[in-house]
């Protein structure tokens, strides 16, 4: 196995996905749910990255390409989708997000795009275009698979931080994780932006 590849995608991946930064937002998403509730949103959400990771790993430039949709739209709309997801929790909307079924949080926004997002999608396609062995294979493989381990675990021990900060903790949470959010999204809108005007749209 290539060592330093598999280095070199987990801490790219690490930098991109964020685990200690989810744990606000799935604190703010999961409150007022049950803890087995909780632990059943941190799994499907990091099986959904997975998968929608793997799966442009494997066929992302086809796609796109099939689609006529390019990187910068995909950035764009995935920016667009997080700030509305912002906006609730930074309103106060975010009990009428909770009351959705449990998959739909796992889903959207946790799985995709905020674990799953633009950037991970991306870094990984790049990776995959450096695989011309078997031992690549398996390095860009085993950073993908790391990555979501601690994506998993960051999200899983959350839970004790839930019970220890309460509800006005929650709430607390709640803004700073919203205003986060915000920022991350606009963020994604304003490169995808420069990346239009750059004509790589």
């Amino acid at each position: 196995m290539n060592t330093t590849l598999a280095i070199e995608v987990f801490v790219t991946l690490f930098v991109i996905m964020d685990p200690p930064g989810t744990v606000p937002i799935f604190l703010s998403l999961t409150s007022g749910r049950s803890v087995a509730t909780a632990r059943k949103a941190a799994w499907q959400a990091v099986a959904v990255a997975f998968l929608v990771i793997v799966l442009f790993a494997f066929f992302g430039e086809r796609i796109l390409h099939y689609m006529h949709i390019s990187l910068p739209a995909l950035q764009c709309a995935g920016g667009l989708l997080l700030l509305l997801v912002a906006l609730e929790l930074l309103t106060g909307n975010e009990q009428e997000a909770s009351a959705a079924a449990d998959t739909n949080i796992a889903l959207v926004p946790l799985g995709t795009p905020l674990l799953a997002g633009p950037g991970a999608i991306v870094a990984t396609m790049v990776f995959t275009r450096q695989v011309d062995s078997v031992p690549d294979f398996t390095a860009v493989a085993v950073g993908i698979v790391a990555v979501h381990i601690v994506l998993w675990l960051s999200m899983r021990y959350s839970l004790p931080i839930l019970r220890l900060i309460r509800e006005s903790g929650i709430l607390l949470v709640t803004r700073i994780a919203g205003l986060l959010l915000s920022a991350i999204a606009v963020q994604m809108v304003a490169d995808a932006v420069r990346a239009f005007i750059a004509g790589e749209g």
